[in-house]
C-alpha cells in the first residue's frame, strides 16, 4: 500500500535508516524539510525512507542516500528494530526499521524537498543537544543513535 496510507492506518511496514559518518567519527545529520508530513524541521540521521514494493532493503537504502543527500557509500547493515509512534496530526509510524551505516568524507548536496540543512556532529554534541531539547530530534533517531555509535566503534568501522 502507499506509504501515507500505512501511516494513516498505523500498520507495521518496512523502513530503513542510514547513518553516515566521516573519517573523524562524526555523524552526518540532516534536518528534515519543513514540508514533511511528520517530524518536519527535526534533526535526524543522514537519510531514511521506505523501500518500493519488491525492492531489496539494502538497494533502497543506497538509492535514497543518493536521492536525498547526493551521496554514495558502501553500506553495512547493523541491526533492525520495531517502533510505533503516534503523531499529533493523526499519523502513526509503525516501522520495522533496518539500520545501515556508511563512511564518506564527500560533501552532501541534499534535495531541499527532503532536508532543510545538514551538519556533522559528535556523540557528545548530540547528547548535549538532546538533553537540552529532545524534541529537536526525530523519534526513530532517539531510539537508534546510541546503538549505532556503539556498534560502529565495536566493529571498528571507523
Amino acid at each position: 500500500m502507499p506509504k501515507l496510507e500505512a501511516h494513516e492506518k498505523g500498520l507495521l511496514h518496512r523502513a530503513f535508516s542510514v547513518f553516515i559518518f566521516n573519517t573523524k567519527g562524526e555523524m552526518l545529520l540532516q534536518q528534515r524539510a519543513m514540508n514533511k508530513y511528520h517530524s518536519a524541521g527535526r534533526w535526524t540521521n543522514t537519510c531514511c525512507s521506505h523501500p518500493k514494493p519488491q525492492e531489496e532493503i539494502h538497494d533502497a537504502a543506497k538509492r535514497r542516500l543518493q536521492e536525498e543527500m547526493n551521496l554514495d557509500a558502501t553500506l553495512t547493515h547493523l541491526f533492525a528494530f520495531i517502533y510505533k509512534e503516534p503523531f499529533e496530526n493523526g499519523l502513526t509510524e509503525h516501522e520495522y526499521d533496518h539500520v545501515f551505516v556508511g563512511i564518506t568524507d564527500k560533501t552532501p548536496v541534499p534535495d531541499s524537498n527532503e532536508a532543510a540543512a545538514w551538519r556533522y556532529a559528535t556523540l557528545a554534541q548530540i547528547e548535549k543537544e538532546m538533553s537540552e531539547d529532545p524534541q529537536a530530534y526525530s523519534v526513530w533517531f532517539k531510539i537508534a543513535y546510541l546503538k549505532v555509535f556503539d556498534q560502529v566503534h565495536e566493529r571498528r568501522l571507523i
